[in-house]
């Protein structure tokens, strides 16, 4: 009865951290603050109330539901996206998501070692974590409008693409801070290895996932969308444990899904989008779970704000025009994009891994990367409609979801 009693304990805080985080979201009717930061805010404000609601969720678990939540995101991102469009803007979001993501994590490296004077492999740990972007964020503030044209799709796509390239690019740098042996090279061999897996397996796999989806019949239409859940989460483990990137043959399945007349597809999207969602929510709320609020010290507090003006300022605007050079978006376009580069869980998941391989001073970047997570969404996010109609991004009205 104790057992249960304990168990009981934990359920009832987490339930009520989260169902306060959901209601607490009114408050973007009034003012446009992002969700994911009243979701993190509350989660870390539970467990401080609650400390054995903190020392009853590890770090271990956290990484565990981060990456299952990350699995629905991508895989709903990819069919919202489809391939058609994701196909459209394909050369900007590559050059974005791939030379973006190294570029930013060796500027931000930089600036982490000469500014703020943290050993070289640390400083390559803070920007490996920071180096991903998350739409997500901006796209909880716009409600029920979406962004029209070719920056709405690279800016989703970038994200598809930067999430999986920076998880490849955080496990060669955990491979070189934890073997004295290990070679600079292994980061390179790490991307490359991880990027060229999961792309062909998720290529066949999404493949196999829509001939399966056509051809068998499911005694209920409910069924169809456990299944392409189940086959998703099925192709991550089969490219994560060929040494390949899961996260982004999830990604390629759901556009190559998205774009395809499956029986019950209406009953998928629904389904996914809505479990999307819940996966976001959950990944922020166990992430600031994990966070002790009496651990931002000042410390952190300055590092976290001079990194988020490094990477507005000084690292994402550069890495954008270099980027988006040889393609013809407007100078409005360029300037949100470069203004849209928001950190959102990815990095707090990449400075988790840190700390669960034991890289030195795993623990101060995790808390630093999670400032500078809550004030990117909080400071970039919440003027975005009206940079929006600054620069005259057209928008277009979606239509809820039923």
């Amino acid at each position: 009865m104790t057992e249960i009693a304990a168990f009981a304990a934990i359920l009832l805080a987490l339930g009520a951290g989260v169902a306060l985080a959901v209601l607490s979201t009114r408050l973007t009717t009034w003012i446009p603050i992002p969700s994911p930061a009243v979701f993190l805010v509350v989660a870390a404000v539970v467990s401080d109330l609650f400390p054995r609601l903190y020392s009853k969720v590890p770090v271990l678990t956290v990484e565990r539901i981060a990456v299952v939540a990350l699995i629905v995101i991508l895989f709903n991102g990819g069919m919202d996206i489809g391939w058609r469009r994701f196909r459209g803007a394909l050369a900007p979001i590559l050059s974005l998501g791939v030379f973006g993501t190294f570029a930013t994590a060796g500027l931000v490296a930089v600036f982490a070692h000469y500014v703020l004077g943290f050993e070289w492999m640390t400083a390559g740990v803070i920007g490996a974590a920071l180096a991903p972007t998350d739409p997500a964020v901006m796209f909880s503030v716009l409600g029920q409008r979406e962004i029209d044209g070719r920056s709405g799709v690279t800016l989703e796509g970038e994200a598809g693409v930067n999430d999986p390239a920076g998880i490849a690019l955080m496990i060669g740098m955990i491979e070189l801070a934890t073997h004295d042996d290990a070679s600079r090279f292994v980061i390179l061999r790490e991307f490359v290895v991880e990027m060229a897996i999961g792309a062909a397996i998720g290529c066949i796999g999404a493949l196999a996932m829509v001939a399966l989806l056509r051809r068998i019949t499911l005694p209920a239409p409910a069924l169809s969308p456990v299944l392409a859940l189940a086959l998703a989460g099925a192709l991550y483990g089969v490219t994560a444990l060929a040494h390949g990137s899961g996260f982004l043959a999830v990604f390629i399945a759901g556009l190559i899904v998205g774009d395809t007349r499956t029986p019950h597809k209406s009953e998928i999207e629904r389904f996914h989008g809505a479990l999307a969602v819940l996966a976001e929510i959950a990944v922020f709320v166990v992430l600031g779970l994990v966070v002790r609020i009496d651990s931002l010290t000042l410390d952190v507090w300055v590092d976290g704000i001079a990194l988020v003006f490094a990477l507005a300022v000084l690292v994402r605007p550069p890495v954008v025009l270099a980027a988006l050079a040889p393609f013809s978006f407007s100078r409005g376009e360029r300037a949100f994009i470069a203004w849209c580069g928001l950190k959102g869980a990815v990095p707090i998941l990449l400075a988790a891994f840190a700390v669960l391989r034991g890289v030195g001073e795993a623990t101060t970047v995790f808390y630093i990367v999670f400032v500078v997570v809550l004030l990117s969404v909080v400071g970039q996010g919440t003027p975005v409609p009206w940079i929006l109609r600054r620069l005259g991004i057209p928008t277009r009205e979606t239509s809820a979801a039923g």
